[in-house]
């Protein structure tokens, strides 16, 4: 989870989101590189003396600087479109979460059980504890197995919505009329918070996600209860 003056990305707890980070580094390494670049050509050009009144072309220097930005790009594009790909990759799912956004909770359905269905609003003030979090945390928690694939499905009831947690590498948006899908796989126990990330009216901050992440005996446990 987030916390205050935390300025990189959150702790991944799926594979997918392990590779995001790794391409993130990756772009930020290259961006490093010609920022540090450009700024000491600019400064080279302000503080030197050197000039030629006759230097009308330089073709050697211009094919370089066409060059350069275009293996650059392809750097940054390569493993972009691989990332891209593997998003949407479905590997035989041992389950089927159904999200579907409402104004302002979220409504989950366990498919490929019977009757397993309930709503999830954030906690008000005047029912929290100690250990819960202000405007994160659900009277429900969304409970999974973990090192499962389970295929999300995410839809809208009313307005979009886009069912968004960092820390599994996955925001879908929730469009009403329309299913859509992703995967994550959970590598830790835990708990992973995310909120709605698409503007969907007054109470759009207050509709948070709280995904706990739980061994199979425990979540076969669970559903039971």
């Amino acid at each position: 989870m987030a916390t205050y003056g935390t300025l990189s990305l959150q702790d991944a707890n799926s594979p997918m989101m392990e590779q995001l980070t790794f391409f993130h580094d990756h772009t930020m390494m290259i961006l490093v590189m010609i920022t540090t670049m450009v700024a000491y050509i600019m400064m080279t050009l302000l503080t030197n003396k050197y000039i030629n009144r006759y230097l009308l072309e330089g073709q050697t220097i211009e094919l370089v600087w066409t060059m350069l930005p275009a293996v650059t790009l392809i750097f940054i594009a390569l493993p972009s479109l691989r990332l891209l790909y593997m998003i949407d990759e479905i590997h035989n799912p041992l389950m089927t979460l159904k999200v579907i956004g409402h104004q302002w909770y979220w409504k989950y359905e366990y498919s490929d059980f019977q009757e397993v269905e309930f709503d999830s609003y954030m906690l008000p003030s005047n029912e929290m504890s100690a250990d819960n979090f202000r405007l994160l945390d659900v009277d429900n928690r969304t409970v999974l197995p973990m090192n499962s694939q389970i295929r999300v499905l995410v839809t809208a009831a009313d307005v979009i919505h886009s069912w968004a947690v960092p820390a599994l590498g996955i925001k879908i948006d929730a469009v009403p009329g329309r299913l859509n899908q992703g995967t994550i796989n959970i590598e830790r126990p835990g708990l992973m918070y995310g909120q709605c990330s698409e503007i969907c009216g007054a109470n759009h901050s207050f509709m948070p996600i709280v995904v706990e992440s739980t061994t199979m005996k425990n979540f076969i446990s669970w559903l039971k209860s």
